[in-house]
């Protein structure tokens, strides 16, 4: 997988800080050609791929949505390319602002992140995410749920609501979304067992919906829509893990492989619609289970 993005680093920082640092302009030592200890085919595969999306980034706009945002320099992700490091920022209603954000992405990009999510949930969230992508030199990821609930309570999320948000942000330019779509209703009874239930904050937000409403996840319902918008404006899924063990004494439970195998489903409908994915994972997790 490729993520697009203004110039942003295709090899990635393969466990090193940047040795210089211009502007938005990350030198990095020794991986041109991808991680040093790579493999050929698997250096083969990634110039390929590169190659591929290269074409498809600064070819027709056909090829990647209309209304796309122009990208150089893709990010790239996937088993045969470097571990890339991801940061979490975001502002609170009660901490943090777009200047202090702002900084912690300067910060994360200094030190060698390679993708960044903004998870505020409080204050000015459109100024602060378009600040966000205005600085920065890597990819940049939200959890567009987190904004439509700003105002409302989950209950009043309409559908109508889920898509104009997840089209405003893909048109601010975010680059990947985390969208819990594998969270399914049928799922629910299946966390009764567990210590510690639903640890994840979209995936507890669902739920609530679901349980309100009587009614299957409104982003799974929606799914191919979200795809539309999202090959519209080249932005890639991280399909997120809402059923995640919190503790490993809920680990690989029924609830977690339940939903594992619903996103399995899901990253192969996003590749026939033209949208890349990646899933989220796996929570707390003894090692001998991962």
């Amino acid at each position: 997988m490729v993520i697009p993005a203004n110039q942003r680093h295709l090899a990635g920082s393969a466990g090193q800080a940047p040795t210089a640092l211009s502007g938005h302009v990350r030198a990095y030592p020794d991986v041109a050609g991808g991680h040093p200890g790579a493999r050929a085919n698997a250096r083969y595969w990634v110039n390929q791929t590169v190659a591929q999306r290269g074409a498809e980034i600064n070819g027709a706009d056909v090829l990647r949505g209309e209304r796309a945002p122009r990208r150089l320099d893709p990010m790239g992700i996937g088993r045969l390319i470097t571990t890339k490091v991801n940061a979490n920022i975001g502002a609170s209603p009660v901490a943090s602002g777009t200047a202090a954000e702002v900084e912690k992405l300067e910060w994360a990009q200094k030190y060698g992140a390679d993708t960044l999510m903004d998870l505020s949930t409080g204050g000015d969230l459109t100024e602060c995410r378009q600040a966000i992508i205005d600085h920065s030199t890597i990819p940049i990821g939200t959890v567009p749920i987190y904004s439509m609930i700003i105002g409302r309570r989950i209950e009043d999320l309409t559908y109508d609501t889920i898509l104009k948000e997840i089209e405003r942000q893909a048109a601010q330019g975010v680059d990947y979304f985390t969208i819990h779509a594998g969270v399914l209703r049928e799922h629910l009874p299946l966390v009764g067992p567990r210590v510690t239930g639903i640890v994840s904050r979209g995936g507890s937000l669902l739920a609530k919906w679901m349980l309100h409403h009587g009614k299957q996840n409104p982003m799974f319902e929606l799914f191919d829509e979200i795809s539309a918008i999202m090959r519209e404006y080249d932005v890639t899924y991280s399909l997120g893990d809402g059923l995640r063990p919190g503790c490993l004494a809920d680990a690989s439970d029924e609830a977690q492989l339940a939903e594992l195998r619903t996103l399995g489903e899901l990253v192969q409908r996003a590749r026939a619609a033209g949208v890349q994915a990646m899933v989220e994972g796996p929570g707390h997790v003894p090692l001998d289970q991962i």
